[in-house]
């Protein structure tokens, strides 16, 4: 999801989007570790994306 997109949602709607994203991440490493996860370079992309959605919650509380 890009940062664009992100900044229009609502802080609550940013929360729950951080919520899903660290299951995902879980859910991903989990799956690393068990060796089935067909592509690692999906909990790269969630962390980036969990980045973002961190990073777009502190501009807004600083605003």
């Amino acid at each position: 999801m890009k940062a664009r997109e992100l900044k229009e949602l609502g802080v609550d709607q940013l929360k729950e989007k951080l919520a899903q994203l660290n299951l995902d991440l879980f859910n991903y490493r989990m799956a690393a570790k068990l060796g089935s996860l067909e592509k690692p370079s999906l909990i790269q992309a969630t962390r980036k994306d969990i980045a973002r959605v961190k990073t777009i919650l502190t501009e807004k509380a600083k605003a």
